[in-house]
């Protein structure tokens, strides 16, 4: 028997503006499955389904995203101008940034590969 993985589920309480956010994070195409449900389809790697939620984001996430980019400076920039805001969960002076979706989701935009 083998496993596939084939979808990152993301709770959120409004999956429209979410979904949409990530898509155009990502420029991923979304689109909303026959549940209501909104999904991003990568190119490679697992979909993303956004999830309706009713209860509100409280702790630190237990999982997160990491992002490398070309240019780490530029690519935060440009994440904030989405609508992504810095946040501290304890992680000190490190060569990544820590930043939140518009629904408190962390995650990290690394520092670009030389």
């Amino acid at each position: 028997m083998t496993l596939r993985f084939t979808e990152v589920c993301i709770d959120a309480a409004d999956i429209q503006v979410l979904g949409q956010w990530w898509a155009g994070v990502l420029g991923w195409p979304a689109e909303t499955t026959d549940d209501g449900d909104v999904i991003l389809r990568a190119a490679v790697g697992p979909d993303w389904l956004f999830l309706a939620v009713h209860d509100d984001k409280v702790v630190k996430n237990r999982i997160h995203f990491d992002f490398t980019p070309d240019d780490q400076q530029a690519e935060v920039d440009r994440l904030v101008a989405l609508g992504a805001r810095h946040v501290d969960i304890g992680q000190g002076d490190e060569s990544w940034v820590v930043l939140a979706d518009p629904e408190g989701n962390e995650f990290c935009v690394l520092a670009a590969e030389n």
